[in-house]
């Protein structure tokens, strides 16, 4: 039992509907590393937006953001030039958009008055990342091998997308307030899929040593 929101048919639909898209970014002349990086650039341009208050545009790009980066995968898997290269760069640029988005945030609420949310971002940006960690270290060490520990969890990062941008949607009609409360949900969420990954982690090590 996973407990995650998301589940691996739902992934694999969902990279089905990227697939022609992908291959058309492709047919540009885009390679995936290139849409890897592209995709970072518009997280910084949304980190920005948000650091200036602009809470509606910066929603748009998280969410358009969060679409854009299917497609390096997409295209890597539909053209066979999947790397061991573009896996590492798709992992870190991820890392570091969805760090830089929250850096930004804080920054627009410190700006609005609102230094307590900051301080709710600044937890949600540390609760996100001990996401990422617990699998990359997991896989690492031999537990649950292949993508297998993306589907452990509450908040995978598609869940943390969707959440974000919505409290930053309505946040100019609803106040600080409204996305205070989805950075919150972000912070405990994630925090409970850490512990839920630790745990799996646990169980497969008994269950190794027990068998």
């Amino acid at each position: 039992m996973t407990g995650s929101l998301v589940s691996p048919g739902t992934r694999e639909r969902i990279r089905d509907l990227a697939r022609p898209v992908a291959l058309g970014l492709g047919r540009l002349g885009l390679t995936p590393n290139a849409l890897t990086l592209i995709g970072f650039a518009i997280a910084v341009v949304a980190a920005l937006a948000a650091a200036t208050g602009a809470w509606l545009a910066a929603g748009m790009l998280v969410i358009f953001g969060g679409v854009f980066d299917l497609f390096d995968g997409a295209l890597a898997r539909a053209t066979g030039s999947a790397s061991r290269l573009g896996a590492f760069m798709d992992s870190v640029f991820d890392r570091a958009g969805e760090a830089v988005v929250y850096v930004g945030i804080a920054a627009g609420m410190a700006a609005g008055g609102d230094p307590g949310g900051a301080v709710v971002a600044a937890a949600a940006l540390a609760a996100s990342q001990m996401v990422p960690y617990t699998r990359a270290k997991s896989e690492g060490l031999g537990f649950t091998p292949g993508t297998g520990m993306a589907a452990v969890g509450l908040a995978p990062r598609e869940v943390r997308i969707v959440i974000l941008t919505i409290g930053l949607v309505i946040a100019p009609t609803a106040g600080l307030t409204a996305l205070r409360v989805a950075l919150g949900a972000i912070a405990i969420l994630s925090t409970i899929t850490t512990i839920q990954r630790i745990v799996h982690v646990i169980r497969q090590q008994l269950t190794q040593e027990q068998g």
